[in-house]
């Protein structure tokens, strides 16, 4: 049997790796170390020969040799993550903390990792971080279809998947408790029953018994309210002066688009590819959903504020949802000729959607629910985009609509502030658990 004497590094790799594959690991750790003679930092040969001290029980030796291997690749997710078991089996549990938070800060989506980190904190008594790397691990593996049952779960991690799931489960309902108490014992809980609902059909603690089959939030339902696609003008006694604004509001909107400066498109910058699921084209011209923004998630655009006024005084007048990092969204609406903004659904029923048409050519309409709307201009339309809607503009000219949301009517006060506070302590929670968690 060839030992290995003068053949080159690659050689030593390619026949570590036959042994491998032929279920030969003794034969693996022979070809590994002696490539580990020639290429004492080599990655693959380390994290190789450390695993098999494991094995043997000798965790002080791969400890030497991870330690080591780190240090020559301190960016190497793969052998933190594993330094980071063998300093948990060493009893370092503060050691192992460090190196699978630094695997994890390199490799977000390595989901087991995240899944030990939690384990480790919880091991140390940090609870909420513990809380934080479970929320982020669970949702990492099934953002890829892992994870979501004992069949698509490692046999191995199965134990350890399902107890997070069930620290999950309590930290949230005790995290999410915690920001409605003070509501509680200031208006009581009576004032808040339906918030209570709302909260346990999030949690997945109980199922939302939605009674228009058309009507699917994708992120937060608030129950005991209506189901409509469309509302009336006459719940919102602020429309008339946004309405009676139209000609001071198109002026201002004339003058920025004069301007001929690019606009943000609304769905970000993708690839044709990208957008073709969202906006389709039905003629020369390249689909195109424009937007110059007032508000975006909440962030205020002052330079467009300043560039328009007048049409800053009216919206700031406007009741609008104001939720931190969420809401409200402000805009001018641009839809180029030909194009069709494909159904889709919003997040959450707790607030609805108001365009005010400002440039409506003919051939141009929304669809919501099933339900047809003609945009006249002037003339406020507003409606719930947790049904499914879609939009099109198929004239050979601009269309332009001014967006806002606004609360829900039939939400009280009482249920406005605690879905406020709800909402932003879940978009707290999940950028902390630093995995995308749509949060509305």
């Amino acid at each position: 049997m060839n030992t290995g004497v003068g053949v080159t590094a690659s050689a030593l790799r390619e026949m570590a790796l036959n042994g491998l594959r032929q279920g030969d690991a003794p034969l693996a750790e022979q070809y590994f170390a002696r490539l580990l003679e020639q290429v004492p930092d080599d990655a693959e040969a380390l994290q190789f020969v450390a695993s098999r001290h494991v094995a043997r029980g000798d965790a002080s030796r791969a400890l030497a040799m991870l330690t080591a291997a780190v240090r020559a690749h301190p960016d190497h997710p793969d052998l933190l993550h594993q330094l980071g078991v063998v300093q948990t089996i060493a009893g370092d549990l503060t050691g192992a903390a460090a190196s699978l938070r630094r695997c994890v800060d390199i490799a977000p989506n390595m989901f087991v990792a995240r899944l030990r980190l939690g384990i480790t904190l919880e091991q140390l008594g940090d609870m909420h971080r513990a809380l934080l790397a479970y929320f982020g691990a669970v949702n990492s593996a099934q953002a890829e279809g892992r994870w979501m049952s004992d069949a698509t779960t490692a046999p191995g991690l199965r134990q350890s998947v399902q107890h997070a799931m069930r620290f999950i489960d309590a930290g949230r309902r005790r995290t999410f408790d915690a920001v409605l108490q003070p509501l509680r014992e200031r208006y009581g809980r009576h004032e808040l029953s339906r918030v209570e609902d709302c909260l346990a059909i999030y949690l997945g603690e109980r199922q939302a018994q939605i009674p228009d089959a058309r009507q699917k939030p994708k992120f937060l339902y608030f129950p005991g309210i209506p189901s409509q696609p469309y509302y009336g003008t006459e719940r919102f006694p602020w429309q008339a002066d946004l309405q009676a604004a139209t000609d001071v509001i198109r002026e201002e909107l004339m003058s920025v688009l004069a301007e001929n400066r690019p606009l943000e498109p609304f769905l970000g910058e993708q690839s044709v590819e990208e957008l073709q699921g969202h906006l389709r084209s039905s003629g020369v011209q390249p689909a195109a959903w424009d937007a110059y923004f007032f508000y975006r998630h909440g962030e205020r655009f002052d330079d467009h504020h300043a560039r328009c006024p007048r049409t800053s005084a009216v919206l700031e007048r406007v009741p609008l949802v104001r939720i931190r990092d969420h809401a409200p969204e402000t805009l001018f609406s641009i839809l180029r000729p030909g194009t069709h903004i494909l159904p889709h659904r919003g997040v959450t029923n707790t607030r609805l959607v108001t365009h005010l048409p400002l440039i409506v050519p003919p051939d141009c309409a929304i669809n919501v629910g099933g339900e047809l709307h003609e945009w006249k201009e002037g003339r406020c339309v507003t409606f719930d985009d947790t049904f499914e809607h879609e939009a099109w503009n198929r004239s050979d000219t601009t269309r332009v609509v001014v967006i806002m949301d606004s609360w829900n009517p039939d939400l009280t006060e009482v249920e406005r502030v605690a879905v406020t506070d709800l909402v932003e302590a879940i978009g707290d929670f999940n950028r902390a658990s630093e995995v995308a968690v749509l949060s509305g």
